[in-house]
């Protein structure tokens, strides 16, 4: 019997003061930083509603929700559109505040290691990872999902 390679194709991607690794699956576009339209009552990482595709997209600071650093958008700031994971057709996506443009990388089970220091991780983060030279988290996409849909409710 042979071994079986596993080999997934991840996007890795810049917030401030960390990396995200993600499935390159999850992505369904990256666009220029503009300012959102500010909701009222919503938590500071959730920064407004940007206008995609006929959509108006939540945008989501990472960095805010898992209580890494307070990331602002500006030049040279990106927006990721991602996929929603929960199934809702009124809300099939989100946009992730990144700094810096998304690096495509190979992903396999050589080159990607968890790291386990003993302490606790941010909120909305599954697992720190090393994969080849670079520290990443693996964000709990479903988990922020869930406080978006909750954020968003409570906004309204």
């Amino acid at each position: 019997m042979s071994d079986i390679a596993y080999i997934i194709r991840g996007v890795l991607i810049q917030v401030a003061d960390a990396r995200l690794l993600l499935p390159n699956a999850t992505i369904a576009e990256v666009l220029s930083y503009a300012a959102p339209e500010p909701l009222e009552n919503a938590p500071d990482w959730l920064l407004g509603r940007i206008r995609w595709r006929g959509w108006q997209l939540p945008l989501v600071s990472f960095a805010r929700f898992a209580g890494i650093a307070e990331e602002q958008g500006g030049l040279g700031s990106k927006v990721i559109v991602l996929k929603a994971l929960g199934g809702n057709p009124k809300r099939p996506y989100f946009a992730l505040l990144t700094q810096g443009f998304p690096r495509l990388v190979t992903v396999t089970e050589e080159t990607l290691a968890t790291q386990d220091d003993g302490g606790d991780l941010p909120a909305g983060v599954l697992a720190r990872v090393r994969l080849g030279e670079n520290d990443a988290m693996v964000p709990d996409l479903a988990a922020l999902e869930q406080h978006l849909h909750a954020a968003l409710a409570a906004a309204a």
